[in-house]
């Protein structure tokens, strides 16, 4: 009888073991669990650039590394992809919101976003430069000090210009501060004018709103064209990385797959194909 009490006193014991680590597994999960209940993956995707995050005008369909990407994600999840367009301005407010469960909308990694949402491992590296008329007789760096130059709400182009010039030594290194930036106010050599989207900066260049436009170089590069070039040189590299909710249980699950895609190639093919590399 001693026996039988303690047999099942042990079974007992091992079941409520086995609930208490199924719930602990299922709490640790439960944001990879609640969008496969809810069976849609939705993410925040830029629709305006190439290669990218790219949506067809007529057909609405997207296509691009990112949307590559996110497809992957929602057909390991066994569940559907919906895309929102998002902007630099609007991408951090619709995650924080819960409006999208990602985005992958060339979004820098930077110590300061670390502070407010989780990154995956970065999926591809650019750099800022940026494109000016022909006309404008601007060639390079140096070029820039006295101008205004287009770049985009939300975004880090402007704080990385500026860095950059005071690398070089064309303006005054005591006036910058990377902590307390604002390209609003900023005034010491070189002047900003945001903007909601690219489109409308290429069209600002155009009309001489602005004597620069600056971001990353494969988002100029939608806007290259014969009567327009980038300067000579290229700095701050911007890893991109996919972006989830602070503390998000989805957050180790994207990381896991992006590493797995880069370590076997995957992403490299899908960058290749889009003429990334």
């Amino acid at each position: 009888m001693n026996f039988v009490k303690r047999l099942v006193s042990l079974l007992l014991a091992f079941m409520v073991c086995m609930a208490l680590g199924a719930a602990f597994a299922e709490d640790e999960n439960a944001d990879v669990a609640a969008i496969k209940q809810r069976g849609v993956l939705n993410v925040g995707v830029k629709n305006a650039v190439v290669g990218f995050g790219y949506q067809d005008t007529l057909t609405g369909e997207y296509t691009g590394l990112e949307i590559d990407i996110a497809t992957a994600i929602a057909e390991k999840l066994g569940v559907d992809v919906e895309f929102t367009a998002v902007t630099a301005a609007t991408r951090g407010e619709l995650l924080d919101s819960g409006d999208i469960d990602c985005v992958l909308a060339t979004f820098t990694i930077t110590d300061q976003r670390r502070e407010s949402w989780d990154f995956s491992t970065p999926y591809y590296t650019d750099h800022v430069s940026v494109l000016v008329e022909n006309e404008s007789g601007i060639t390079k760096l140096s070029d820039l000090v006295g101008k205004k130059v287009g770049v985009s709400s939300g975004s880090t182009s402007a704080k990385s210009l500026v860095s950059a010039l005071v690398d070089g030594g064309y303006i005054d290194a005591s006036a910058f501060n990377p902590d307390t930036f604002d390209p609003s106010t900023w005034t010491e050599g070189v002047s900003f004018r945001q903007y909601d989207d690219y489109p409308t900066i290429s069209i600002a260049l155009t009309a001489k709103e602005v004597d620069a436009f600056c971001v990353d170089k494969s988002i100029l590069a939608i806007y290259h064209t014969d009567s327009r070039s980038y300067i000579e040189e290229e700095f701050a590299p911007q890893d991109y990385g996919i972006a989830t909710k602070k503390g998000s249980g989805f957050s180790a699950y994207c990381d896991e797959l992006v590493t797995g895609w880069i370590n076997d190639g995957t992403i490299a093919s899908w960058a290749e194909a889009y003429g990334l590399n």
